[in-house]
């Protein structure tokens, strides 16, 4: 399995949030198969985005699209950083 993990500060998430549930098309139909948002405990605007895909090359093409960079723009988002990911092992204990 494949896995984008994203980590960057939002100026505001409920605005985030409304953009990024707004792209849920584009995301699926670039490749997104799930997602998981996580805020920092001390930090309401820091954003963890992790997110299973079916290839990283498709992720890297979509994350690094003009389109996207623009929406990140719109979105509020500060430097975002960008870990592509390759499933070693996954366990339930």
């Amino acid at each position: 399995m494949q896995y984008v993990l994203i980590i960057h500060e939002v100026e505001a998430y409920p605005a985030w949030k409304a953009i990024f549930d707004q792209a849920a098309d584009i995301r699926k139909n670039a490749g997104e198969i799930s997602y998981r948002l996580l805020r920092d405990a001390n930090e309401a605007n820091n954003i963890v985005h992790f997110s299973q895909w079916s290839s990283l090359d498709s992720a890297r093409r979509f994350f690094e699209s003009p389109e996207l960079v623009e929406i990140r723009k719109k979105a509020g988002v500060k430097a975002p950083a960008f870990m592509y990911l390759r499933q070693l092992e996954h366990g339930v204990l």
